[in-house]
């Protein structure tokens, strides 16, 4: 092969930007995720505590997504990923210091934010690229997921000293983060629709099943992050078993970002039905599970592959089906649907542990995590106008 077809297929400056920014903030993030929960435990919360200090953080990040979508038509979307990376290195910093509840809750306030502003960002700034919407997102989770699965590993290990040293390094990783983030493209902000449909972005066909798939990937997301450490910890393993368990979750949850790369629009449907059954059930009987660590390793990694799945294909399929001008947006509204389910999964599991055992709770709220699997038919509705309308442009 020439050396110049060659070159033109090696990766841009934009895409290795793009990657090492979302590895190096990911990993940080993982970290955090089961660093967050053992240090509040250590520092004294019970259970319902740290639920709910974990449901801040998704209020945090549902409340920032509501308005980015048009923060995206002012500012270009290379600067929310920047801005993420410096919040996140904050956040994590600051709970490593401190662990009392003002600066606790503060931290999972900026977390939040930090959330909002990374995969949106990202998001949005793949699916600007030529090609395939599905594909290019599938690229950014899977460098995405990869972090989430480093990260969870270095926190178990570094948390056997302490989850407070672990944070530390959370923080200088995130910090590191921001410097891949000033060589991506600067593409410009978006610009107003004219003659924009009056009905509300969430509702269209295609945006309202990227909504969904976004509901069930947050749950899993969510609960990953705050109640599974929490009851692997009870169960009687130490903090390294508790990082890898969860890491194996993010690395089947890498696969299914590769797996969702694959699916073929007819496929679509199916492919969200299943991904939201499948997850639901795997994360149900974690709980139940919880004395084995095999056993919970494979319904964690069922989970995680058909979590990462739903990811992928939501806001693809939502980004697809509006104007370019309105894809930022739609990325934006499938995220706060995500964050909503961040925030109501940890939020309802803290209610539930009132009134019933750990796992029982883990287990209703799986069942609730299989209930946008109703939502299908729509999608399928959905991806027959999308092609329709394609075959009458193309002719």
């Amino acid at each position: 092969m020439p050396i110049h077809r060659r070159l033109r297929r090696s990766p841009s400056r934009d895409t290795l930007a793009a990657a090492g920014g979302a590895a190096l903030f990911s990993c940080a993030l993982g970290l955090a995720s089961v660093a967050l929960p053992l240090l509040a435990i250590d520092a004294g919360y019970n259970a319902v505590e740290v639920g709910v200090l974990t449901a801040i953080s998704a209020i945090a990040q549902m409340t920032a997504r509501l308005g980015l979508g048009v923060v995206m038509r002012v500012l270009p979307d290379w600067t929310l990923v920047a801005a993420a990376t410096l919040i996140l290195g904050v956040s994590n910093g600051m709970v490593a210091v401190d662990a009392a509840v003002v600066p606790f809750v503060i931290a999972q306030l900026l977390q939040g934010v930090a959330r909002a502003c990374f995969w949106t960002g990202s998001q949005t700034h793949a699916v600007r690229r030529e090609g395939s919407s599905v594909k290019s997102l599938a690229a950014v989770n899977f460098v995405s997921n990869t972090g989430l699965l480093v990260g969870p590993l270095i926190a178990g290990l570094l948390s056997a000293r302490s989850p407070a040293y672990a944070l530390g390094w959370g923080a200088v990783m995130a910090a590191v983060a921001f410097v891949p983030t000033l060589f991506m493209d600067r593409l410009r902000p978006f610009k107003r629709v004219k003659d924009r449909s009056e009905e509300r972005l969430w509702r269209r066909p295609g945006v309202s099943a990227g909504c969904w798939a976004g509901v069930t990937a947050g749950a899993w997301r969510g609960l990953l992050g705050s109640y599974v450490p929490v009851v692997l910890t009870h169960a009687g393993h130490s903090s390294t078993v508790v990082g890898a368990l969860v890491a194996v979750a993010n690395a089947s949850s890498v696969g299914g970002s590769a797996v969702a790369g694959r699916t073929s629009r007819a496929a679509l449907a199916r492919a969200f039905a299943i991904g939201a059954v499948v997850t639901g059930v795997s994360l149900g009987v974690v709980g139940f599970l919880a004395g084995n660590a095999w056993l919970v390793g494979l319904a964690l990694g069922i989970s995680g592959l058909s979590s990462g799945t739903l990811q992928t294909l939501g806001p693809a399929i939502a980004s697809d089906s509006v104007h370019p001008e309105e894809r930022g947006e739609a990325i934006a509204v499938t995220g706060t649907f995500r964050a909503a389910a961040l925030f109501v999964a940890p939020f309802g599991v803290a209610g539930l542990v009132l009134v019933m055992p750990l796992s029982a709770a883990i287990a209703a709220a799986g069942v609730l995590v299989m209930a946008p699997a109703l939502s299908a038919g729509r999608l399928r509705g959905a991806l027959a106008r999308i092609e329709a309308e394609e075959k009458v442009v193309s002719d």
